[in-house]
């Protein structure tokens, strides 16, 4: 973690927008302006870009990717510039929390994949094209985008410390915990072996 020079208050105050920002369920806005039903009763039943693409709709999976990568982006570089560095980074992890867990949806969010990437971008992006690529190199070898989100989150602590930024370990832990949670039905079916590859129908 950078050093902590931004007050308690403002620091909760940041955390408490971010959390607001971050649990916008885009997915589910935009599939109903689309008109694409609800998402719950389609595919995996996640408000991600994954299942939204799955309605074949690709220009709503688009629409859904990049707001759900933006929303913690902004929240990182909105509290960065007007509070400080460890100001975005409590945004960045209460905009992840806040889409893992968004209180407009009783607390049953996404699995976070999109914002991971948005937020490590906006917080140090050569932090996250690295671990972009990871994320692309697992995908395109093992066709499986749950493993590659995995593999991803679980790289981007030490990746972290080979960019010499040691002040992202503690972030970059805690979300790595996070997306294991989240990916945790993911996790039974590819050790079953029942996990569906990229380009199937279903997870």
């Amino acid at each position: 973690m950078p050093d902590l020079v931004t007050s308690t208050p403002l620091l909760a105050l940041a955390a408490l927008i971010a959390y607001l920002v971050g649990a916008i369920p885009f997915g589910t806005v935009i599939a109903r302006l689309f008109g694409l039903g609800n998402l719950r009763d389609i595919g995996s039943g996640n408000i991600g870009a994954t299942n939204v693409l799955r309605t074949g709709n690709k220009l709503a999976a688009f629409l859904t990717l990049i707001l759900d990568a933006g929303k913690a982006g902004a929240a990182v570089l909105v509290a960065r510039s007007i509070l400080g560095e460890d100001a975005a980074q409590v945004a960045g992890f209460f905009a992840f929390l806040g889409h893992c867990f968004p209180v407009y949806l009783k607390f049953k969010g996404g699995k976070g994949v999109a914002t991971f990437f948005g937020m490590l971008i906006a917080l140090y992006w050569p932090l996250g094209i690295a671990a972009g690529a990871v994320w692309i190199f697992i995908a395109y070898t093992f066709r499986f985008s749950s493993l590659a989100a995995l593999m991803a989150s679980l790289m981007a602590p030490a990746i972290a410390w080979g960019l010499g930024r040691p002040d992202f370990l503690v972030l970059t832990v805690m979300l790595t915990i996070l997306v294991w949670v989240r990916h945790s039905e993911n996790i039974t079916r590819l050790l079953n072996g029942t996990e569906s590859k990229i380009g199937a129908s279903k997870d």
